[in-house]
């Protein structure tokens, strides 16, 4: 993957799947809330897993389908106690931390943007040493759409002004990818191994990498920071 980085000024970075292991995640909302939730109802505990992945299908891609307490609400559970129970399983992703260094070395402003809930923030910035390499933390909920939505693109540049055509943007949702490419960002990559525990699977509408490995070692571009 070569970029040319002398064309690229702001380095906008999704969260889950990107910088950090989307195995908690997946872990969480497949395995350990439904468990959870299964258990309120006795005898129908099959039946409370089906409500619960029909109720989560209805929500996807929304701002509720990101937010805890949305699902603390609905679901009748303390989602931020549940997600720090497995909090040992919040991981980066191999090179995050070098990559980031690597791109404050050489100038570049590194946003966090994120569909995830301000508190499951605070709880992967407690478990993790990103935050302290990011020039800027942006949630969806601050803005009150999801990245899939036009409508945080405008709100993004509005509270954060940027030139998109010197923007790259790297996430593991193709969807959120296409909202970027629809608003006119100039370099996009998608990571197509965002689980750990899962095979890669290449991003086909865009360019994909496995591990930012690959845009640290390219002669010309980016080197350890």
């Amino acid at each position: 993957m070569v970029l040319n980085w002398a064309n690229i000024d702001t380095v906008l970075l999704d969260m889950d799947g990107t910088l950090l292991d989307l195995h908690f995640d997946n872990f969480f909302w497949l395995t350990h809330l439904p468990e959870y939730y299964a258990a309120k109802f006795p005898g129908k505990e099959q039946q409370a897993r089906d409500t619960l992945k029909r109720q989560l299908f209805e929500k996807q891609g929304s701002l509720d389908w990101y937010c805890t307490t949305f699902w603390s609400d609905e679901l009748d559970l303390d989602i931020i106690a549940l997600k720090k129970q497995i909090g040992h399983l919040i991981s980066e992703r191999p090179q995050s931390l070098s990559f980031l260094k690597a791109l404050g070395s050489h100038n570049k402003k590194r946003v966090l943007v994120t569909n995830a809930h301000p508190d499951s923030v605070t709880i992967k910035f407690s478990a993790t040493r990103i935050e302290p390499l990011l020039d800027q933390v942006i949630s969806s909920h601050d803005y009150g759409y999801p990245k899939e939505s036009p409508q945080f693109w405008n709100a993004l540049q509005k509270h954060s002004p940027f030139n998109p055509e010197k923007t790259l943007f790297i996430d593991d949702s193709v969807a959120v990818l296409n909202a970027a490419k629809n608003y006119g960002i100039g370099h996009i990559l998608c990571i197509d191994t965002p689980d750990s525990k899962k095979p890669s699977s290449p991003c086909v509408e865009f360019p994909s990498i496995s591990h930012f490995e690959e845009l640290l070692t390219i002669d010309g571009a980016l080197h350890h920071g």
